[in-house]
């Protein structure tokens, strides 16, 4: 049962559970889904659930849940999983968590995290037991483990690893557990802040600044190179080089001016509202395969030339480019953002047409009228 662990976390002076009751915090406990079993103070387990005694700092709070059920909870009340030195603070390494089974060759059957030190030698803590849905009332660090338990283990990403090969025990398939550490979320949003600050003031160019943000984050161990190295979308840097020079070469072939001149040749003798909207599928279209920017250098000169030789408004062509331009809806390479998405989301080419063609056509329907009204042909 992975959604089953009893686990022990510590209350600091800061968190809100401070001044409560357990009772009080039953609420909020079924919320995440969350059984609070009871509480341990200065090292001794009160009896019962200890519904009604208060809470206070430096107390433990047992606790049934899955991992991240625990996480949610804990950030709700501010609860700490470890007051270890080399777990806390903005300088702390970056925490991770894994599970593992245990085998029955494993080096800590028989014994406890306390036996081997696990927290004080390693760095490592053990956080919770699932022991096929069987409740026990030890404390969890003097629990000694058996073959099968499950264990939630939590420790610099740098070690974490080493340790679980080091107690030959088999480490779950990732479920994308995440510590969150609240010293470091103000630290890396403050270094962001500051990139972005610098860079709008014209200070230092956007993609220097959050270069040195994200320089600062490994250095300052917000996260670690292992995770750097995870996040970034390979596939996507891929796909974006291999595009760039695509649409240099679009460009600078005169590809574009020959769809231009085949518009006007097309267009002849149909009414000026249809050219317009015409200059809108072809303009959506170019954004498709060329970025916003690029597609409304070309696509303006065309939308005035055609404007002069129908003799209308060229405000009214011109706004239908600017708003066709922003409308890169049918792949994954015409707006970076929808680049971005398309690794964490697993998407494909032809997901971006399912939702992107409806898109398109209510924006021209909409658009159009619209365009018509406050720029009159």
């Amino acid at each position: 049962n992975l959604e089953g662990y009893i686990v022990e976390i510590g209350v600091p002076e800061a968190s809100k559970a401070v001044g409560q009751t357990i009772r009080d915090l039953q609420e909020l406990a079924e919320e995440n889904d969350v059984m609070i079993l009871g509480l341990v103070r200065a090292g001794k387990r009160l009896p019962g659930r200890a519904l009604r005694n208060q809470i206070r700092k430096g107390d433990l709070m047992g606790l049934e849940a899955g991992p991240k059920a625990l996480e949610s909870f804990a950030t709700a009340l501010k609860l700490s999983y470890s007051r270890a030195e080399k777990h806390t603070g903005p300088l702390a390494g970056t925490l991770k968590m894994v599970e593992a089974a245990v085998p029955a060759e494993s080096r800590i059957v028989g014994r406890s995290a306390h036996d081997l030190r696990l927290l004080y030698r390693h760095g490592i803590m053990l956080l919770g037991v699932s022991r096929q849905g069987k409740p026990f009332r030890q404390r969890v660090r003097k629990l000694v483990i058996k073959p099968g338990d499950v264990l939630l283990l939590m420790g610099n990403s740098d070690q974490i690893d080493g340790v679980i090969n080091w107690l030959e025990v088999m480490p779950l398939a990732p479920r994308g557990l995440q510590v969150t550490q609240h010293d470091k979320a103000w630290l890396a949003i403050s270094l962001f802040t500051i990139a972005i600050i610098l860079a709008s003031l014209g200070i230092v160019y956007l993609p220097i600044a959050l270069s040195a943000c994200v320089v600062l984050y490994v250095a300052l161990k917000v996260i670690s190179l292992q995770q750097l190295y995870e996040s970034i979308q390979w596939p996507v840097i891929v796909l974006l080089g291999s595009l760039i020079p695509i649409g240099a070469a679009l460009e600078k072939s005169g590809g574009t001016a020959l769809i231009a001149e085949a518009i006007v040749d097309f267009t002849q003798g149909w009414p000026a509202v249809g050219v317009l909207a015409l200059l809108m599928v072809v303009t959506m279209t170019l954004s498709d395969v060329l970025n916003n920017v690029a597609t409304v250098l070309v696509a303006a000169p065309i939308a005035v030339d055609i404007a002069k030789k129908l003799e209308v408004n060229p405000d009214a062509m011109l706004m239908a480019v600017a708003v066709a331009a922003s409308c890169a809806f049918l792949s994954p390479i015409g707006h970076k953002n929808n680049t971005i998405i398309m690794g964490p989301g697993g998407y494909r080419f032809g997901d971006y047409w399912r939702m992107g063609l409806p898109l398109e056509l209510l924006i021209i329907a909409v658009s159009i009228p619209l365009i018509l009204f406050f720029w009159p042909l």
